[in-house]
């Protein structure tokens, strides 16, 4: 546990490092205002501290909860097309279309439908991260050799035996995989849903601090989403040790 907690705040410590040092890079390079040194940004999140850690919050319980309905609607679905070819033969192609279309774009039609509150968000979210989970879960339950699937037919073992013991061990790993690609996603478009009908969430914060030209706000806003998706990245490399250990 100790040796886990020392990586962790290691790995976050180098990050930063490397994150500052790019950081200053580009404010001595560029000579610029737009790009505030990192200690005036520092100071600035120190006296804001409260209420970065409240956009902070919005922005997080936002992507939980997508990546919490994702993970609930994607993996039974891609299960059940790894185990019933027709239904994948019906609803790849549907899959196919929707995949590389940029889900930002969809945001209109949510707000349309379900308002402007947090719902539509969440539900672009959702759309982005489930279809990813779909693929992926699906993809990895048919790469389980047949031989294995044969052996607990043998033993009459029922589906749910099945799932339990032989599919979600396998495609545990594409879950995972899953996540993380959509994570990044989900954060950059996190950051165009947010600036709309909201008053909290770190993309109304850099839109707002940027209309105000407060620099030194709008980056404090964008090294938050980094941090975010840093604190995202451990979660799951720790679900992914845990999962292993047991």
């Amino acid at each position: 546990m100790k040796k886990s907690y020392s990586y962790f705040f290691y790995s976050l410590f180098l990050g930063v490092l490397s994150y500052l040092s790019v950081w200053i890079l580009l404010f001595i390079l560029s000579n610029n205002h737009a790009i505030p040194s990192p200690t005036v940004t520092i100071i600035k999140m120190w006296e804001i501290r409260e209420l970065l850690g409240l956009h902070m919050l919005a922005s997080s319980l936002r992507i939980i909860i997508a990546l919490l309905l994702a993970i609930i609607t994607g993996v039974p679905l891609g299960i059940l097309l790894s185990m019933f070819p027709r239904s994948d033969h019906l609803l790849s192609p549907l899959l196919y279309f929707l995949y590389p279309l940029p889900k930002v774009a969809f945001l209109p039609v949510f707000m349309l439908f379900w308002g402007l509150g947090n719902f539509s968000k969440i539900l672009l979210l959702f759309s982005i991260i489930v279809l990813q989970v779909i693929i992926l879960v699906r993809d990895g339950a048919k790469m389980i050799p047949e031989n294995y699937q044969r052996i607990m037919v043998n033993f009459q073992a029922s589906i749910w035996h099945q799932i339990r013991y032989l599919i979600l061990p396998a495609i545990f790993p594409n879950i995972l995989a899953s996540l993380r690609v959509s994570i990044g996603i989900a954060l950059a478009s996190l950051f165009f849903a947010e600036n709309y009908a909201t008053d909290y969430g770190l993309g109304y914060l850099i839109l707002s601090a940027w209309t105000k030209m407060d620099y030194p706000e709008m980056f404090a806003g964008i090294f938050c989403i980094a941090l975010l998706g840093f604190f995202f990245f451990r979660a799951i490399d720790a679900l992914e040790r845990f999962s292993y250990k047991e």
